[in-house]
């Protein structure tokens, strides 16, 4: 028999891990995957639409490399409206909400103290390394220190999280 504390230990370790740098998909079933991330909802003219409002560099980033990149983020957050809180907060309609503002999910004392809304350029410092922006909070990702990476995966995240 296994130990309880040894079952959570194993369970924080596969969390941590799956928040790393890897970009194998996440273990387990996927709600509707291309390569471990959502199929885009969006026609192209309306995620070219998305991406013009934010005008450059989004406009022109490169969705499929962002959706690939997601697969780092869809162990931990999910992106459909209605759909559950997972590790983190379900992400969709993120973009002009108060920071720690995702119903039902219980954020930690740095994310609740937070002032600010969650805009392209406040992801954009998140995204290149959460610890360092926001100092207290759990989540666990690095961060994604290539620029063209982070808007690839905020132009995705646009799209995809859109209200």
């Amino acid at each position: 028999m296994i130990h309880p504390a040894a079952l959570t230990s194993l369970a924080m370790a596969l969390m941590l891990a799956a928040c790393g740098e890897s970009d194998a998909p996440a273990p387990g079933p996927q709600p509707q995957t291309h390569g471990g991330a959502p199929e885009t909802t969006a026609t192209p003219q309306e995620a070219a639409a998305i991406l013009a409002t934010l005008g450059e560099p989004y406009a022109s980033a490169n969705l499929d490399n962002g959706r690939r990149l997601f697969r780092r983020c869809a162990s931990c957050h999910t992106l459909g409206s209605g759909e559950r809180h997972l590790v983190g907060p379900n992400l969709h309609g993120m973009f002009g909400r108060e920071v720690g503002g995702a119903e039902g999910f219980r954020f930690s004392r740095a994310l609740e103290q937070a002032d600010f809304v969650w805009t392209k350029a406040e992801l954009d410092e998140w995204l290149a390394n959460p610890r360092t922006y926001l100092p207290g909070n759990r989540m666990s990702f690095a961060g994604l220190r290539n620029d063209a990476d982070r808007d690839d995966l905020i132009a995705f995240l646009a799209v995809e999280t859109r209200r």
